[in-house]
């Protein structure tokens, strides 16, 4: 079998990879040693910007496949029959802290998933909580900086973390999902998956539906506590992604069943509480899970900078029978996503293997920019319309459109019968066991009580009196407790 030739940037071969070029033996080394300076160079630039939220994330490729039929609600082509199977691919991830930080940590879970279908790239970009701590975009960026490294210790400041919330209500519920038994996930495979926002489907007689995605882990929920975490991390840091990559390599192929709540877009505008705020869930009692298909992992990529680091998912990459709702989280990252890639990536991002479709023909205008891949030829024409038979649009929305009425300006989200931010974190605590409540209140104790600020830890109890007197009074005096200690 021949050698193979190591090359430089160009194709020319190296000859000495161990020794760079100097004027004599021991001399300075010379600017023109082309290898040396390319090489140096190349790793100076290895790496890409890393993600401010969502930077640490394992991923993995599987398939989709339809179980039950939802053409009644959906014209999407990939969900259009009973046993259809679509190439996809996951990445999880924790949210606040950096690349290098450790998985077994107390934070959500990204769950984003790139479907490739025939009709090009759907990419459904949630958590593995159906809430958020926020309902409007506007706040994201300092929500983001709160639970961020300080700028002058260098670390996360529970003094940050409880005045930002002190001044969000409605983070009450997330809070309380976050803080209680499934705050930190044993692992990825054990975990459930949402899309979180309310998405829209319309079929194919156009019929509009709002709906939200439930993929259940049929691995089972699994959670660490914090000491449990605690020991974890300091024997493997990377301890959720050890466990998927191993997993998958042994044939464990994890999966989830996809459930589906579809609300009649005619119900949104009387439903008790806004259905588009990010901070509530849809009763199950009201919409009943329905069973759409189940999500299968079974190959893990060949290179994680390639395939992980450089996945981009966009919630605004939609197909024919699925679009946004005005949910104004979801608004807010049609936009913030797509341009977090063009800024990590470059605006060619999309042309990277992992995030081109796979069966879907790529044929618009874009030109141009840096690592581009498809600039056209002399036949081509980067303009539209043309007379040159260029790709023109097909007048088919992929969704149906949302009616708006009033004044533009900044508004409060409509109020509806039942709308605070409160009832549900009351509800939820109130579904926990005496032992579930107990590990709740110690973890928001724990860092409550380390907040510096007594108004700000007055505003936090007020929150949580609010939900429900027993989870005030409990949080209070374990607060209370610590703090005298």
């Amino acid at each position: 079998m021949a050698k193979r030739v190591l090359t430089t940037e160009s194709g020319a071969p190296v000859a000495d990879n161990q020794n760079s070029a100097t004027a004599g033996v021991g001399g300075p080394i010379l600017l023109q040693d082309q290898h040396l300076l390319e090489k140096l160079a190349r790793f100076n630039r290895e790496r890409i910007p890393e993600r401010v939220v969502h930077a640490r994330g394992s991923g993995a490729y599987g398939y989709f496949e339809v179980t039950d039929d939802v053409t009644g609600f959906t014209r999407a082509d990939f969900l259009s029959e009973v046993g259809k199977r679509t190439e996809t691919f996951i990445r999880f991830s924790t949210v606040a802290d950096s690349l290098g930080g450790a998985d077994a940590v107390r934070d959500p879970r990204g769950f984003a998933l790139k479907f490739y279908t025939d009709e090009g790239n759907y990419d459904l970009v949630g958590n593995n909580t159906p809430v958020f701590f926020i309902k409007d975009p506007i706040k994201f960026p300092d929500f983001i900086h709160s639970q961020k490294r300080d700028p002058f210790t260098g670390k996360q400041e529970p003094d940050n973390v409880w005045d930002f919330w002190a001044h969000a209500p409605e983070a009450t519920h997330q809070i309380t999902w976050l803080m209680g038994d499934r705050g930190i996930p044993a692992s990825y495979r054990h975990m459930n998956g949402y899309g979180s926002h309310t998405y829209q489907w319309t079929n194919a007689a156009g019929e509009a539906f709002f709906v939200k995605y439930h993929f259940k882990t049929n691995q089972g929920v699994r959670a660490l506590s914090a000491e449990q975490a605690s020991e974890l991390v300091g024997k493997d840091a990377n301890s959720h992604q050890t466990d998927l990559l191993q997993a998958i390599e042994r044939g464990v192929n994890p999966s989830w069943t996809l459930h589906v709540q579809v609300m009649p877009a005619a119900d949104a505008a009387d439903y008790r509480f806004n259905p588009f705020d990010l901070t509530k869930v849809w009763p199950h009692s009201d919409y009943p899970l329905q069973r759409v298909g189940r999500l299968v992992l079974d190959r893990n990529p060949d290179n994680v900078f390639a395939e992980v680091e450089q996945a981009a998912f966009s919630p605004n990459n939609f197909v024919p029978g699925i679009g946004p709702s005005p949910d104004k989280m979801l608004q807010g990252r049609l936009f913030a996503y797509a341009d977090a890639h063009r800024y990590r990536l470059g605006v060619n991002h999309t042309h990277l293997p992992v995030n081109a479709p796979r069966t879907a023909v790529v044929d618009n205008y874009g030109r141009d920019g840096v690592h581009a891949t498809r600039n056209g030829s002399r036949h081509d024409k980067n303009y539209e319309p043309n007379s040159y038979a260029g790709p023109a649009q097909t007048d088919a929305a992929l969704a149906a459109p949302l009616a708006i009425h009033g004044w533009t300006g900044t508004h409060e989200a409509p109020a509806h019968s039942k709308d605070d931010d409160f009832f549900q974190a009351g509800e939820l605590f109130r579904l926990m066991s005496e032992d579930e409540k107990g590990r709740l209140v110690a973890n928001i104790a724990g860092g409550l009580s380390q907040v510096t600020r007594d108004d700000v830890i007055e505003k936090n109890l007020a929150h949580f009196h609010a939900a429900d007197a027993d989870y005030g009074k409990r949080v209070e005096e374990a607060v209370r407790a610590l703090r005298e200690d």
